[in-house]
């Protein structure tokens, strides 16, 4: 009988449920057919690490942008329209990647990541707690941690896009070779420039025609309102939602948190390919593989994660997994070769619960509270914004540190320092009854 009242998805939302859920694929596969491009346009356009870590600067940034607008439109308005507002915006990031091929210049680029991720900012902040709200408070974790699960599939999706589609199909010559052609034949330079970017582009403009296919999908579903949340009440403005959330010590503490883990994430799904570049010698197409590895780590990681939160606490499980992260990045920065490259790998399986796990930490128990709370959970993705171009920086020049470690393993002392914030806070949530009184 409890187990019937505290079902994890009810019968009548089954289909908004999937329907939504088919969302979180989405916005997977766009973050993970742009991380190896910092590699690709690194090598195509004769740029340093950092300058093409500004791909995640634009790309990210479109979430520090458009989340609280996002939420305050989904607060005004609803949850369906918020998820229209985002695959329109998604799908003409896509398409401007088309001129921006044409136009051969790196900043229209950034334009078009960003206008997506203005998209995928309205996504985020609308299918998290839209997701959140389809059922029992009681299985709300597990339900957004179920929906998140299928966001990596995606995600590998995107990935082998990338592999086979792009990383494949570019032109085999290395950065010197590129740099000597420059010099001796510019003309033949800017063909061979030409024809790469063009190859980066295809993959973007058959994205944007999929979204705008979701998004006649979306706009034809009946999909249920959001259980409501008293218009007319005065606790319900903006200012008093926003100073609530303020006061809320558990769920301050969770936007810092989800800050470093996407920062974390986005670091080691970013830098796997030049760790085993500049490591071990490899190709970037065959580098993509060990990133399609750790992906499908990730994807198997969550979903037996998911099943364990039916036995432990959340923020238990999420310490347990903070302290292995440390491990296997430690093991990244200290180890050298193959095993090095497989702590940087194993290093998805303790991230796999993290996201959904803070968010829902995060959420819990905030009511109508939830929508403008998603946006700053979804604005914390900043961390994807800013920690790429500083470890880029470091990989630069990290010529400071002692010699028998390289640039690129010390560049992963910043996702150790993620982690460790993580642990800091999961222990602080388990035992801080201030933190938890909601949990």
């Amino acid at each position: 009988m409890e187990k019937q009242k505290f079902t994890v998805i009810p019968r009548k939302m089954i289909f908004p449920f999937v329907l939504v859920t088919s969302v979180f694929a989405l916005w997977g596969f766009a973050n993970d057919i742009t991380n190896p491009m910092v590699a690709a346009f690194k090598n195509i356009l004769l740029i340093t690490n950092f300058e093409s870590s500004l791909v995640q600067f634009a790309f990210y940034g479109g979430y520090c942008f458009m989340a609280i607008p996002a939420a305050i439109f989904i607060k005004k308005f609803n949850y369906k329209k918020g998820l229209l507002v985002g695959l329109a915006l998604y799908s003409a990031g896509c398409f401007l990647f088309i001129p921006a091929g044409h136009a051969m210049a790196f900043w229209a680029f950034l334009v078009a990541y960003f206008i997506m991720t203005c998209g995928l900012a309205f996504l985020e902040t609308t299918s998290n707690p839209y997701i959140l709200s389809m059922g029992p408070e009681e299985t709300s974790t597990r339900r957004l941690n179920f929906a998140q699960a299928f966001n990596p599939i995606g995600s590998l999706t995107g990935m082998l896009v990338a592999k086979e589609f792009i990383l494949a199909r570019l032109n085999p010559a290395t950065e010197p070779e590129r740099a000597g052609l420059q010099l001796s034949d510019p003309d033949a330079f800017s063909a061979m420039q030409k024809a790469d970017l063009d190859v980066v582009s295809g993959p973007y403009l058959m994205l944007g025609v999929v979204v705008f296919m979701f998004f006649v999908v979306f706009l034809l579903a009946r999909l249920p309102q959001s259980q409501p949340g008293g218009a007319a009440d005065p606790s319900s403005s903006l200012s008093a939602t926003f100073n609530r959330l303020l006061r809320n010590k558990r769920y301050v503490a969770s936007v810092v948190a989800q800050v470093f883990y996407v920062g974390v994430q986005i670091m080691v799904w970013t830098f796997i390919i030049q760790y085993a570049e500049k490591e071990l010698g490899m190709a970037k197409s065959t580098a993509q593989g060990y990133n399609m590895i750790a992906m499908a780590i990730f994807v198997s990681s969550r979903f037996i994660c998911t099943f364990l939160l039916k036995y432990f606490k959340p923020s238990l499980l999420l310490l347990a997994l903070a302290i292995g992260g440390i491990g296997f990045t430690l093991g990244t920065v200290f180890i050298k070769g193959m095993p090095g490259l497989y702590c940087l790998i194993a290093i998805s399986a303790c991230m796999s619960l993290m996201f959904p796990t803070i968010y829902g930490i995060a959420l819990k128990g905030l009511g109508d509270d939830a929508k403008l709370g998603s946006a700053g959970l979804i604005l914390a993705i900043g961390g994807g914004c800013l920690m790429p171009p500083l470890q880029g920086l470091l990989i630069d020049k990290a010529v400071w540190f002692e010699s028998s470690l390289s640039s690129v393993r010390v560049s992963f002392v910043l996702p150790l320092l993620c982690f460790v914030v993580i642990a800091l806070y999961s222990y602080l949530v388990n035992k801080n009854s201030r933190l938890v009184n909601s949990e």
